[in-house]
Parts: C-alpha cells; structure tokens; sequence
C-alpha cells in the first residue's frame, strides 16, 4: 500500500506553499468561457485547509497543450468566487513584480501563478525551471492527480528542492485506487472497455494477478472473437493483436480468473442516431455491419457478476456511448454499479464522462479524476508525481 505524507502532517503555518493543481479546464472554443468547473471545485479542500492553517498560498497548475499559450486568468476569477476572497492572479511568473507580490503576500492569502505550459522547460522537467519555482516557497503540495504520471517540472522537478507532500485530491485517489485494486474487498470484478487492445494490454495483465472476474466490452471485443475464430463484420480490430489477445485469454485460465467476453451484440451498418440495428451472437456479426454496443444478453449476464461483488472496477466503456442508440449497454452496467452494494470505482477518462453523463456520479464510490494517471495506476506503474512524495 502506498503511504505518503498528507499536507495534514506538516506544518504549514506561516509558510509558503507552493500547490500544484489541475486546473486544465474545458474552455469555449468562441468565448474562452470556463464550460465545467469541476478540477477547481475538486481543489477547494485543500485550498482552504491551507488558507485555515495560515499559510500562504500559491498555486500553479498547466491548461491546454505547450505551444497553445492558454491562459489561466479565468480559473483565477472563478477561483475567487468559490472561495469568496480575491485570487491574486499573476501572469508573468518570472517577472520582478512577480517576485515582490509573492514576497509580501500574507497567511492566508492566495496567488495563482499562470500556465505553466507557457514554459517549454515544463514538460521537460528542467531543472533549472523547477528551481526557480520551487523558490518561491517553503513547501511543495501536489493536488493534481490527473498529471501525476508526467515527470514535469511542476509535479516532480519542484520536489528535489522542496519537502513535499500530497493534497486531499491525491490522498483520496490513492486510498480509493491503491485500495480497491491492492486490497480489495473480494469477489473484484474489473469491467474494461474501449476501442482498442493496444491501450489496454498492460492494465489486462496487471488485473490478472488481481482480479476473480474480468470482464471485456467495447470495440476492443473483437480482436478476442476473431482470436477465437469469430465472424465479426466489418467490426473495429487489430489483426497484430491477435495472438496478443489469445495469449491474454490463456493467461486467465493459468491464473483461474474468469474472463467474460460479450455474448451478443447491437450491430448496425454505420454509427448513427439514424442507422439501423440488429441484435446478433457475438461471433456471427455479418459481413457489412459492425459492433457498437454490447447486447441485452450481455447486459444480464455482466449485471448479475456485478450484484455479486463486493468490488467493482470499471475502465472503458462497453461500447460507443457518445452516440445514444449504442449507449445502453454502457448506461445499464453504470446503473448497475450505482445500486450495488460493492465499493464501486470508475477509472477516470471515458468511464468518469459515461458515468456523469447518466448522472450516476455522486452514486459510486469513487470516480477517478485522471484519465491517463488512472489507468498507469491500474496497470502497476509508479507515477513519478506520487512517487517523489515524502513517505509517512
């Protein structure tokens, strides 16, 4: 189990903190409006301990790409309604004013310094880069579990000059995470989905040596029927990933996990509100028609290993859920997860979007806010943001 000191075991009082968090917020492509609030409002918690316990605070955090020079004047203005106070926002971060603004800030207050993508040292982990951040405090605080499995300047640079630890955000993630896939309580049932093997091969493995129950959705099903000699149609596959999947299938047999696969589908010519489907065995798709959803079949049998565990973990979906005629199968093992009574846990990315899509949000037990970090976690990777982290 991963035990990493919290901002609760250190004393902050009085002290500059610099905090990384993940204010990578959606914006209107025509407005530059924030579109969803929800990473700042995830930082709240923090944010405030630190202004409670009389620190003086300074967040940093990246949005958008290196190279789009998004800005985060925005964040720093919804930030300062959440928090009722004014967030001193400050856009050019190696400036002598910028300086002298950190310098007299006093307990309590707050500064958000601008994107640090605007640096391409950023993404490098410069060194140099993440000493002068990391001078403008006392103590490092990394909040930004969805960049925590980037080694950049800003999340793992900065811990080499600073005594750091995790926020709330982070330490909920890894209980939640560590926990529910390390020391589960049992029968686990894991549900993986989406469209390709190739991005899932790592975590497969690595829930194999964890898991009772595997279950396989979503596109990437059919590299495993036609492994398996299936007819799958015009079905989305990896020809190179065949013997990959083969090997996967024999690995959970070695193993004594039972891996389910899909065993009927809802087909259609084209993924559209307006195609027309047809329901059809998961190994006789026919020629013309591809798979984009699994079928009513499939949704009882994945039900019922869901009512029986006492942990669930979900990453992917079963099938392609933007489009809403091919959304159901996603949606019912989302309802089924909300009414069970296992410690249910959504792996961030597409699962997070599906699960607050269908308002089943706040019904889970944990809903990951990394994508990329939540799947390197799930796949056994050390993530270098966490991993530099004082230990308890």
């Amino acid at each position: 189990m991963l035990n990493k000191k919290s901002v609760e075991d250190i004393d902050v009082s009085h002290k500059k903190v610099l905090v990384r968090c993940d204010f990578n917020v959606p914006l209107d492509k025509n407005t530059g409006e924030i579109t969803s609030d929800k990473r700042i409002v995830e930082s709240l918690k923090t944010i405030k301990y630190l202004i409670e316990h009389n620190a003086k605070v300074i967040l940093c955090s990246h949005i958008g790409k290196t190279g789009q020079n998004k800005s985060l004047e925005k964040v720093s203005v919804r930030l300062s309604e959440l928090l009722g106070n004014q967030v001193i926002f400050i856009k050019e971060i190696f400036s002598d004013e910028a300086k002298k603004v950190i310098e007299s800030i006093n307990d309590g207050e707050v500064v958000l310094l601008e994107n640090t993508r605007m640096f391409e040292e950023e993404e490098k982990n410069d060194e140099e880069f993440a000493k002068k951040l990391a001078s403008f405090a006392e103590i490092f605080v990394n909040d930004a579990f969805g960049s925590a499995h980037r080694a950049h300047a800003s999340t793992e640079g900065v811990t080499h000059f600073l005594p750091s630890v995790c926020g709330f955000l982070i330490k909920k993630e890894i209980d939640a995470l560590d926990g529910g896939i390390n020391n589960p309580k049992r029968p686990l049932v894991a549900i993986v989905g989406g469209s390709k093997v190739s991005s899932k091969i790592d975590v497969l493995n690595s829930l194999l040596d964890k898991v009772d129950t595997l279950l396989i959705g979503g596109a990437m099903t059919y590299t495993f029927i036609k492994a398996q000699g299936g007819r799958i149609g015009n079905s989305l596959c990896e020809d190179d990933k065949l013997q990959v999947a083969a090997d996967i299938l024999n690995k959970g047999l070695e193993k004594e996990v039972r891996i389910l696969l899909p065993v009927d589908n809802v087909v259609a010519k084209e993924m559209s509100e307006n195609a027309d489907t047809i329901i059809t065995n998961i190994n006789e798709v026919p020629d013309g028609y591809m798979g984009l959803d699994i079928g009513p079949k499939t949704i009882e049998l994945y039900k019922q290993e869901i009512e029986v565990a006492n942990t669930v973990v979900w990453n992917g979906p079963v099938g392609v859920f933007e489009v809403n005629k091919f959304a159901k199968g996603t949606e019912e093992i989302a309802r089924a997860m909300s009414n069970s009574k296992a410690v249910t846990i959504i792996g961030g990315g597409d699962s997070a979007a599906a699960v607050e899509k269908f308002g089943l949000e706040e019904k889970m037990s944990h809903v990951s806010t990394g994508g990329g970090a939540s799947l390197e976690f799930m796949e056994g990777k050390k993530l270098p943001g966490i991993e530099a982290l004082l230990d308890k």
